[in-house]
């Protein structure tokens, strides 16, 4: 599956803010991170760490269609 430019971003993206949402929740777990740090040992941020793993699975959805979408259109046009 060929990803153009527009799949391929929205795929990079919600590969950024998967890591992110995992790191944020491993923080709140107290598996990483410095012990001064206001996300270390607090749930609320768990909560926040799962809401951005959601997001990035939706945007990784969202690329995966509008690439497949944008691949059909250059193989009609051809």
């Amino acid at each position: 599956m060929a990803l153009t430019k527009y799949g391929k971003s929205l795929i990079i993206s919600s590969i950024i803010l998967v890591i992110a949402g995992i790191v944020f929740t491993m923080q709140s777990n107290s598996i990483v991170g410095p012990s001064s740090s206001f996300m270390y040992n607090n749930p609320e941020w768990a909560n926040y760490g799962f809401i951005i793993i959601g997001i990035g699975i939706v945007l990784a959805i969202t690329g995966i269609i509008v690439s497949r979408i944008e691949k059909k259109r250059e193989v009609n046009k051809k």
